[in-house]
């Protein structure tokens, strides 16, 4: 044995000081490939393989026909006959293309989906990247790259790579290269005269330069978010903030809904004139919670789109809906082109029109309905009240409960439920039954 363990230990030196790595020979070893034959020998099956090595680019261990770098060339685990998991092989090699404390990881590196955005083998393209510039990124940012429009930012048509590091930051949230504003000082100074003119001498220099400029690009002069505050497109900063020259000139005039009452105050009367009023406007934050101050994607200046910001603060329904969502899709699968039998889930909810049925501000109805009768809120997209029905209404008692009249959300559930036709039950029968006791078997 010890003569065995000798030879090999020669060997190993022998390959060393011919050029050959340490690390291939005992690649080579470890499968026991004739001399030269790994890259050779692959390609003998993989003819059509060979055309690819012509790429401009080439990853390393195929350029130098080490396809064992990556592949067991006898059986794997993994597809393709990897070695490791695509999750984790390219990391074997890449261990630092993530920083040791990242604040930011773009999804296709936490998901180890390398290949998303790279060729494994070659390609003409720096970095063994599928597609070329800002290409790639629009694959899968379509809402960024449609956004694109009348006015430009400029870094952006360069690359995205201006401003992102492709695979994670360790300095700032969005993948950005520096944390704002210093990102964009880096190219518009704040000292020079018209960069203070175009902000009315506010010192913006410190300030979130998003929240009034689209970083990539829209259809309103100054990269503005395309919905703009009244205020802020004609320049009247001052009508919301204390004067540019004061000691604290961001700080709002007034605090609150107080601010905005100004200016809406029709809005504000209705709003507080109801009996049920929506939390987040009466906070110290107050209209801030759903409205952007400055400019906006959304119309209304909202933070976000409707599902989504509703979502911020109703988790459980948007999760809840979430289910059933997938739960719908799955048996739409199952039913191989069949008719469908019911959904599961309120056509508004799959839409995200959380509107269509509440009101955002304040309503004197149970939820924020914007109907006291429930009967009459279905009815305005349900044409079936036009036609014969299950008796409904107030002078219908539900028999379950004698505090209760019948309405629709006696047999369904306004968001869903898991089953079909956002029934309380599995089964028509199981739920008239409840009812109808005698006709139960």
């Amino acid at each position: 044995m010890r003569g065995r363990v000798d030879w090999v230990s020669l060997t190993l030196v022998a390959l060393v000081a011919l050029g050959v790595s340490t690390a291939h020979a005992q690649q080579q070893h470890k499968y026991k490939l004739k001399p030269g034959a790994e890259g050779t020998l692959c390609l003998s099956c993989h003819a059509d393989f060979a055309e690819k090595l012509k790429s401009k680019f080439v990853h390393t261990p195929v350029k130098t026909a080490e396809c064992t770098g990556c592949h067991n060339p006898h059986t794997s685990n993994h597809g393709k006959l990897l070695s490791a998991s695509t999750k984790t092989i390219c990391a074997t090699c890449h261990d630092q293309i993530v920083p040791a404390k990242p604040v930011s990881t773009h999804l296709v590196v936490v998901e180890g989906n390398c290949v998303r955005c790279h060729d494994p083998h070659a390609s003409n393209n720096k970095a063994n990247l599928l597609q070329a510039g800002n290409a790639l990124c629009a694959g899968c940012h379509k809402t960024i790259a449609d956004a694109l429009a009348k006015f430009k930012h400029s870094p952006v048509e360069g690359g995205c790579l201006n401003c992102h590091d492709p695979h994670a930051s360790g300095k700032s949230a969005h993948l950005l290269k520096t944390a704002m504003p210093g990102l964009c000082l880096d190219c518009h100074k704040s000292d020079s005269p018209s960069f203070q003119r175009q902000h009315l001498n506010y010192p913006v220099a410190k300030a979130n330069c998003v929240s009034c400029h689209n970083p990539h690009g829209s259809n309103t002069a100054g990269i503005l978010f395309d919905t703009v505050h009244t205020p802020v497109a004609s320049k009247r900063c001052a009508q919301c903030h204390e004067a540019a020259t004061s000691p604290d000139p961001f700080k709002t005039r007034r605090p609150g809904f107080e601010l905005c009452r100004g200016c809406h105050s029709t809005m504000m009367n209705e709003t507080f004139s109801k009996n049920r009023i929506h939390w987040p406007l009466v906070d110290q934050t107050g209209c801030m919670h759903c409205h952007e101050p400055h400019a906006s994607t959304q119309k209304k200046l909202l933070r976000a789109e409707e599902a989504t910001l509703c979502g911020t603060c109703h988790k459980d329904t948007m999760e809840w809906q979430a289910r059933l969502a997938e739960k719908q899709k799955q048996e739409r699968a199952a039913l191989k082109g069949r008719p469908e039998k019911g959904v599961f889930t309120h056509q508004p909810v799959q839409d995200g029109a959380c509107s269509t049925c509440h009101l955002a501000h304040a309503s004197d109805n149970d939820h924020l309905m914007s109907q006291a009768s429930v009967v009459e809120g279905c009815g305005a997209c349900h044409d079936w009240l036009k036609h014969t029905s299950h008796p409904m209404g107030e002078k219908y008692v539900d028999p379950r409960n004698k505090n209760l009249s019948l309405d629709c959300l006696s047999c369904h559930r306004a968001h869903g439920t898991g089953y079909r036709y956002m029934m309380t039950f599995p089964a028509t029968t199981e739920l008239c039954v409840q009812c109808h006791a005698q006709f139960k078997r």
